[in-house]
């Protein structure tokens, strides 16, 4: 090998790292899981679009601007492991996602002493929670249920849901009526300032 082909070498040999970074510092995004809407101050896909959001459409939501997030974005944010009894076999089991507050902090979201959370399922239930509530009571995005992450069909892929054994007032009621601000199956948050 002359010198010029070694100095050639060596040089494409030192730009493989920077594309190798290059390409991995933008991984392909996975599905949507969870849409932010509302008061939120960072958008990264565009208004709604009634053609790509038909379940959304069904259930008459609409928006300007949404933050989403896929299974990597969600578990990339700082974990909590909560032990909650379930009301589905009334035994303790392990749920483990960020904070839900963290959540919304990641997309901008303007949550004030005074703000509402509309949490709303693929079935169409929804149920809006106090963000004074959420942030008192630890409500999290569960991910994962026992171990693994939680499947579509089940009780996921996403659950909002604090420990309800950890809040008096709240463990002091029917296992049956702990959750009822905690749909499974969450997809669409619109933060209400």
């Amino acid at each position: 090998m002359n010198k010029r082909q070694f100095l050639g070498a060596v040089a494409a040999a030192g730009a493989l790292p920077s594309l190798c970074s290059a390409a991995a510092a933008k991984p392909e995004r996975g599905p949507t899981l969870l849409t932010v809407t509302g008061a939120i101050a960072k958008s990264n896909r565009g208004s709604f679009d009634r053609v790509a959001d038909q379940m959304m459409h069904r259930q008459h939501l609409s928006f300007d601007k949404a933050f989403t997030f896929d299974f990597a974005a969600l578990t990339a944010l700082p974990a909590v492991t909560i032990k909650p009894t379930l009301e589905y076999d009334a035994r303790q089991h392990t749920l483990k996602g960020p904070l839900l507050l963290d959540v919304l902090q990641a997309s901008g979201a303007q949550v004030g002493g005074s703000s509402k959370l509309v949490l709303r399922a693929v079935d169409g239930y929804a149920v809006a929670v106090a963000a004074a509530r959420a942030k008192a009571q630890r409500y999290i995005v569960a991910t994962h249920m026992d171990g693994a992450p939680m499947a579509l069909g089940g009780l996921g892929p996403l659950w909002v849901i604090y420990d309800a054994d950890r809040v008096p007032e709240m463990a002091s009621r029917p296992v049956g009526e702990r959750f009822s601000t905690c749909p499974w199956a969450l997809y669409h948050i619109d933060v209400q300032a």
